[in-house]
């Protein structure tokens, strides 16, 4: 379900990866009764109108059923966990000039990027909270 790199991707308004996330929040959210009849039926076949148009935006993610924003807040918080520093940390090193210049190319651009990934996932945890 979720491909072979195991993660979601999420950009600024909406999940860039949304049909995995979509299928995985819904099959760990069944009940046991629901998930044998999904196995029965090799999964869904037929989804209604309204799943097929709808997108995994900001505003879609804020109203999911309560058991999947709970999987989803604890799975962010998992997330910023295994980061070594958090989203305080990475705003300090950007705001002191002196620092971030002493910095390499290379971890300038790494301190960007996981500055901009903590950013993402604060807002998701907002989002679902």
């Amino acid at each position: 379900m979720v491909g072979e790199e195991g993660a979601f991707v999420l950009g600024w308004d909406e999940v860039l990866t949304e049909e995995e996330l979509s299928v995985t929040l819904k099959v760990l959210c069944m009940s046991e009764e629901e998930f044998k009849e999904y196995k029965e039926q090799d999964g869904w076949e037929d989804d209604s109108e309204e799943e097929e148009n709808s997108t995994l935006s900001n505003e879609a993610l804020s109203r999911l059923k309560t058991p999947c924003k709970k999987l989803l807040y604890d799975s962010v918080l998992l997330t910023l966990e295994s980061y070594g520093s958090d989203l305080k940390a990475e705003q300090d090193l950007l705001s002191n000039k002196e620092v971030y210049e002493k910095l390499s190319r290379r971890e300038q651009q790494a301190l960007h990027v996981r500055y901009g990934q903590k950013r993402i996932l604060h807002q998701l945890l907002e989002l679902v909270r």
